[in-house]
C-alpha cells in the first residue's frame, strides 16, 4: 500500500480527530522541524570535515595515517553502531551538562548531532573516494595545497554525492527524532509514543505516520533534484 492509498484509507480516522488533537499534532510536527533545523546543520558541519579528515588519512591517500585513520574510524563506526535510542540514553549527563536538559527539543539536539555526524562523515569519505584519482593527481602536480586541493577539486567534484549524502542523513535524522520521542524528546515521535501506543488511540498513531512519511518523501524529492542538478554540471 502506498502512501496516497494509506492517506485515503484512513480518512475516517482523521474526522475523528477534535481541534485539541490537530493543535497537539500541528505542535509535534513543528517540534520535529525544530529538531531538525536545529541538528542537521550541526550534523553537516561536523561530518563534512570529519569525513574529508577520514578519506586524507585514509589507506593510499594524500597524508596516509595508518595509525591515526584506525583510531578515527572505530570512534565513528562505534558511534555509527549504538541504536540511537541508546545513545541518547547514555548521553543524558553530558546533555544536562551542554544544553541544561535532556528533555525537549533542547535535550535532542545534541544526541542528533553525536548519532548523526559520523553517519554522514562515512557518507562523505565515501563520496571523496568516487573523484577521478587523475584529478587529484593533476592538481598535486600544479603545486596545489591539501586545503586547494579539497575546497577547489575535491568537494565541487563530489558535490553530486555530498548532497545524497545529506539526504540520506536528513532522512535518518527523522527517524532520529521519532525514536527519540519515546524518552521525552517531544515531537511526533513523542506523540504517536504516548498517546497513539500508551493510550491506544490508532487515529492519532496513523495521522504521525502519514505525515512522517510525508516529510522524508519531501526531503528525498528535494534532495534528488539538487542531485541531478549538480550532476549536469
Amino acid at each position: 500500500m502506498n502512501i496516497f492509498a494509506m492517506i485515503a484509507t484512513s480518512a475516517g480516522f482523521f474526522r475523528n480527530l477534535d481541534a485539541g488533537k490537530w493543535g497537539e499534532i500541528a505542535q509535534a510536527t513543528l517540534d520535529t522541524l525544530a529538531m531538525l533545523g536545529g541538528a542537521l546543520p550541526l550534523t553537516l558541519l561536523f561530518g563534512l570535515p570529519l569525513g574529508v579528515l577520514l578519506f586524507l588519512a585514509g589507506p593510499r591517500q594524500l597524508h596516509e595515517r595508518r595509525g591515526f585513520y584506525a583510531v578515527l574510524s572505530l570512534v565513528v563506526n562505534i558511534l555509527r553502531s549504538v541504536p540511537f535510542i541508546i545513545l541518547m540514553i547514555a548521553m543524558i549527563p553530558l546533555t544536562l551538562a551542554v544544553m541544561g536538559t535532556s528533555l525537549g527539543v533542547r535535550g535532542a539536539i545534541l544526541p542528533l548531532v553525536v548519532g548523526a555526524a559520523p553517519f554522514y562523515a562515512r557518507l562523505v569519505e565515501t563520496a571523496l573516494r568516487e573523484v577521478d584519482r587523475g584529478v587529484i593527481e593533476a592538481t598535486l602536480a600544479m603545486g596545489a595545497t591539501t586545503w586547494q586541493l579539497v575546497w577547489r577539486v575535491l568537494l565541487p567534484e563530489a558535490r553530486p554525492g555530498l548532497v545524497a549524502g545529506a539526504t540520506v542523513t536528513t532522512i535518518a535524522l527523522v527517524g532520529f527524532t521519532a525514536m527519540g520521542g519515546a524518552i521525552g524528546s517531544g515531537g511526533l515521535g513523542d506523540l504517536a509514543f504516548r498517546d497513539g501506543y500508551q493510550r491506544s488511540h490508532t487515529d492519532v498513531a496513523l495521522v504521525t505516520v502519514v505525515l512522517l512519511l510525508v516529510l522524508v518523501q519531501l526531503v528525498q524529492m528535494l534532495g534528488d533534484r539538487l542531485v541531478a542538478r549538480y550532476s549536469r554540471r
